[in-house]
């Protein structure tokens, strides 16, 4: 390979000058002049303007070639990639010209890279790859198995001045006026276990005088509340344990709209000596009243079944007045309950009774000759 004259102790190489554009092939030189405002960056192979330098005529020596004079530039440090290079082109048949304009970084060949690999790695999806999408679950089986029937009445003399504390309901309310009836429809396929401990509590008439002890204007009735006082229900026996209370499909339905029984759970308000028993059953039941939907009872309390007659006298039952606090008396129970007196507790627990005595007059089961009936409004 033919070297060209030293000029000045800087090699210079015609056929990289050929290359990289300097001179052409018949020898003459294409590059300005590399001196002045217009100084080769070493880092980046690439003419830039100087901010505040005039042109000034180049004071490098000049290299003859082949008749033609081309300017030397500065010394350059090897490229990087320069054996890279080399072996393409003693591989390549021709030699082509690279463009002097092109400038690679190491980030940009990174990037390129990893495009490149991710490209080549990646399968194409295809629809038959995707897993097939989940069919929709069943609805809950919502078949009435068995038929509850409910008395509701009207105890007038509850709160005589006379009464003694030997005396109960049953003596008590002995005048009573009977509300109605209501006929309920229990989902035993969906729930067998608290259907089966609500149809033994209604059979034995365990029930069986007991108060409607909170009213909630426009959403449910409570009943059913365990206890010693009169109008409460004693501590029952015999029933299963019911571990459909950690199940996630118990909750399956919504208290949509009213007439719906569901087992309390979240709204529970038994005492707390009487849930610390190791024997305690959760047996205090709501029925949601309307005339809209609960939506805050969702998935705290267990539906298990509808009111098939009697939505009338569940109505009549919501509409008696109840206790309401005035908002100051509620106020400093709020502060007393932050500051953590138990009194504020039994206060809360007369709010929301109803200021008339309801009760369950009677109760039982319905037998019918068809036990799997669909569900109804009456």
């Amino acid at each position: 390979m033919a070297k060209a004259t030293m000029v000045g102790r800087l090699p210079f190489d015609a056929k990289e000058s050929l290359r990289s554009g300097l001179i052409t092939k018949d020898g003459c030189g294409t590059q300005p002049n590399l001196c002045g405002p217009e100084a080769t960056n070493r880092n980046s192979l690439r003419p830039f303007p100087h901010p505040k330098a005039k042109p000034k005529p180049c004071s490098h020596h000049h290299l003859p070639l082949m008749g033609c004079s081309v300017t030397a530039p500065p010394p350059l440090p090897s490229p990087i990639f320069s054996h890279h290079r080399r072996l393409h082109e003693s591989s390549a048949a021709a030699t082509t010209t690279i463009n002097p304009q092109l400038h690679l970084t190491r980030r940009s060949l990174l990037l390129s890279t990893t495009t490149l690999s991710l490209t080549l790695s990646s399968p194409p999806l295809s629809t038959a790859s995707l897993p097939p999408p989940r069919p929709p679950s069943p609805p809950p089986d919502t078949t009435i198995t068995d038929r509850i029937y409910l008395d509701f009445s009207l105890c007038p003399n509850y709160f005589r001045p006379d009464r003694t504390l030997s005396d109960d309901v049953s003596s008590l309310c002995s005048d009573s006026l009977l509300l109605g009836r209501v006929v309920l429809g229990l989902y035993g396929k969906l729930v067998p276990l608290t259907v089966s401990n609500f149809k033994s509590m209604c059979t034995s008439n365990t029930y069986k005088y007991t108060f409607v002890h909170k009213l909630f204007p426009g959403q449910f009735l409570l009943a059913g509340r365990q206890g010693e006082k009169p109008g409460e229900v004693r501590r029952p026996s015999g029933l299963a344990w019911n571990t459909e209370t950690v199940d996630s499909k118990s909750f399956a339905l919504t208290h949509s709209r009213p007439g719906l029984l569901s087992l309390c759970l979240s709204e529970n308000d038994d005492d707390d000596d009487i849930k610390l028993d190791p024997d305690y059953r959760n047996v205090e039941f709501l029925i949601t009243t309307g005339p809209g939907p609960c939506p805050q009872l969702d998935g705290k309390n267990i539906v298990f079944g509808s009111v098939l007659e009697g939505l009338d006298v569940v109505t009549a039952i919501a509409a008696i007045p109840t206790y309401k606090p005035a908002e100051r008396i509620r106020q400093f129970n709020d502060l007393a309950k932050f500051l953590g007196d138990e009194r504020a507790q039994n206060a809360r627990a007369i709010w929301n009774r109803p200021l008339k005595t309801v009760f369950i007059s009677d109760c039982g089961e319905l037998k019918v000759a068809k036990p799997a009936l669909t569900p109804s409004l009456p």
